[in-house]
């Protein structure tokens, strides 16, 4: 369950289920959220990119494109279902070399490398504890590195997102633009 609109506290909302998740690599979905726009000045050739909450990779595979064969991407997702399907069209398309999959739990990320770019796509609103998620994104970036955080205007607020962007700067990262993303509230924020 995803928390209602108007919802004042970040985090704790329920998580999509993988069984329902193929909505969200529809060609269809590019008319809504076109990936290079959406990731526009978030990874450059070369660079380690992460993927918080990859579902089943819709934008995971553009990450590593944009990254090419010297970067890297780290998918990382609570269900093993989801990281199974990445797996899967990150083969078909011939860029699984460059992707590497990483399950969490509820609790914590785990362990990742230092990353210039990272990215949190309508998930931060199913975070048990937002506070901890932001603080761990934060520990993963290299200073300067740069974090899209998008989440659903359907599900959250702006008093909601505003509380959600206030956590983020107590763990250390700057918000730096406000990209305009479709039926979303967004920042882009670069670590200190």
């Amino acid at each position: 369950m995803t928390p209602a609109v108007g919802q004042a506290a970040a985090g704790g909302g329920g998580v999509c289920s993988a069984e329902h998740a193929g909505w969200l690599a529809t060609p269809l979905r590019r008319l809504f959220h076109n990936p290079r726009r959406v990731l526009a000045g978030l990874a450059a050739p070369g660079e380690t990119a992460v993927d918080f909450g990859c579902g089943p990779g819709y934008f995971t595979l553009p990450l590593a494109e944009m990254v090419g064969p010297e970067g890297r991407v780290v998918a990382v997702d609570l269900q093993a279902a989801m990281l199974k399907r990445v797996h899967e069209r990150a083969c078909a398309a011939g860029l699984a070399e460059r992707i590497t999959l990483r399950p969490c739990t509820t609790d914590t990320v785990g362990e990742l490398p230092p990353a210039d770019a990272a990215l949190a796509f309508w998930m931060v609103h199913e975070v048990p504890d937002a506070a901890r998620f932001l603080g761990e994104v934060a520990a993963a970036l290299k200073p300067g590195g740069r974090f899209l955080l998008v989440e659903p205007r359907g599900h959250v607020s702006a008093r909601a997102f505003a509380a959600t962007v206030d956590l983020a700067v107590a763990a250390g990262l700057r918000p730096t633009s406000t990209p305009h993303v479709r039926l979303s509230r967004t920042t882009m924020f670069e670590r200190a």
